[in-house]
C-alpha cells in the first residue's frame, strides 16, 4: 500500500468531509479543517501520554510498543485527514520530505564543481588562500584588516578595515571569516571577489552579463545579508559550540535569497557545513584575538592558523 491509497481508503471513515465546492482554505476557522486539526494535537498528546506512564509505571499489561503503534496509527490518519482538507497528497509530503532530510543530512554523492572551473585563471577565486586577521590604528580607532599572506607585502590589507559597530564587543569584527568559509566550503563569495578585484588580483568574470548578475552589488547584499542572519542565528546559540547543525528555519531563508544565483544549488548539507565551519574558525579567531585562515577551494576546507603560527 502506498501513502495516496492508504489516504484514499482513510477518507471513507471522515466524518467532517470537506463541503462540494470548497477548494481553498477560508481565512476563517472551518469545522472541516479545526477538527482534524485537533484531533493530530490530541494524538501526539496521547503518544506522551504513553511515553509518560513509561517512564512513571514501566512495562503495563499491554506491551509499551504496541501502544506507541496504536498512537503513531491515529496520528497517521489524522495526517492524511489534515492532508484531503488542504487538497494535498500524501505521497507527495512524504517524498518531499524525504528530500529535504537527504538534503540536509547527506553530503551530495557527485563531486563538488566550482562556478568559475571554466574560466581562464585570472578569473578565478583562488584555489588557496591564507589571511592574516590583524589589527591596525586607522584614524585614532583600533580596526581588523585582513592581510593576504600569500600575494605581495604583508602589509597590504585587502578589505575594509572593521571593528564591531556595537556597543559590546561580539566579535564581530572577525566576520570575515564568514565570507572565507564560503569561498572555501561552497566555491562562492561575491564579497571576496570584490575585494580581490580592487586589489587587482583578480578580473571580471566573463560575459559581463555573469559579472553582472553573480558578483555585482545585489549578490554582495545578499551574502552580507547571509552573514548577517547567521551571525544573529548564532549569537543566540553560544556561536554554535558543540553544535552539528543550524536551525532549518536559518537554511531555508538562505535557499529562499539565493533562489535567483548561482549558489542556489548548494544542498542544505553544504550550507550547514560552510556556516558550521565558518563559525569554528570565527571562534578561533575570536579566543586569539586574531591569528589566520588558510582555505583550499578544491578540498572545500577552511582551518585557522594561530597568531605565532
Amino acid at each position: 500500500m502506498d501513502l495516496d491509497e492508504y489516504q484514499r481508503i482513510a477518507r471513507a471513515a471522515d466524518q467532517n468531509p470537506k463541503p462540494d465546492g470548497c477548494s481553498e482554505p477560508s481565512q476563517n476557522p472551518q469545522k472541516h479543517e479545526v477538527i482534524p486539526l485537533l484531533g493530530l494535537v490530541g494524538e501526539v498528546g496521547g503518544l506522551l501520554s504513553e511515553y509518560k506512564k513509561l517512564l512513571r509505571d514501566g512495562a503495563t499489561r499491554r506491551k509499551f510498543r504496541d501502544e506507541v503503534a496504536e498512537e503513531l496509527g491515529d496520528i497517521l490518519w489524522y495526517v492524511s485527514n489534515v492532508a484531503d482538507k488542504f487538497s494535498l497528497s500524501l505521497n507527495d509530503i512524504a517524498m518531499q520530505n524525504l528530500k529535504k532530510v537527504e538534503e540536509m543530512w547527506r553530503a551530495p554523492s557527485e563531486g563538488r564543481q566550482l562556478y568559475d572551473e571554466h574560466l581562464p585563471t585570472s578569473q578565478q577565486l583562488p584555489r588557496h588562500f591564507e589571511y592574516a586577521f590583524e589589527y591596525r590604528s586607522i584614524n585614532g580607532a583600533r580596526k581588523v584588516v585582513l592581510v593576504d599572506r600569500l600575494n605581495g607585502d604583508s602589509m597590504d590589507s585587502t578589505g575594509d578595515p572593521l571593528t564591531d559597530n556595537a556597543y559590546e564587543d561580539d566579535g564581530y569584527r572577525f566576520h570575515d571569516a564568514l565570507h572565507l568559509a564560503f569561498a572555501a566550503c561552497l566555491g562562492w563569495s561575491p564579497v571576496l571577489r570584490k575585494l580581490l578585484r580592487v586589489k587587482k588580483r583578480l578580473e571580471n568574470r566573463t560575459p559581463a552579463k555573469v559579472d553582472e548578475g553573480e558578483d555585482g552589488g545585489r549578490a554582495r547584499v545578499i551574502e552580507e545579508a547571509i552573514a548577517a542572519a547567521a551571525y544573529l542565528h548564532a549569537a543566540d546559540r553560544d556561536f554554535l559550540v558543540e553544535a552539528d547543525a543550524v536551525d532549518w528555519q536559518l537554511l531555508r531563508h538562505i535557499k529562499q535569497l539565493t533562489s535567483g544565483i548561482e549558489v542556489r544549488n548548494r544542498t542544505n548539507f553544504e550550507w550547514n557545513n560552510a556556516l558550521l565551519r565558518g563559525f569554528a574558525v570565527w571562534r578561533e579567531l575570536r579566543r586569539y584575538e586574531g591569528g589566520a585562515l588558510r582555505g583550499d577551494l578544491l578540498a572545500g576546507t577552511i582551518e585557522f592558523i594561530p597568531p605565532s603560527d
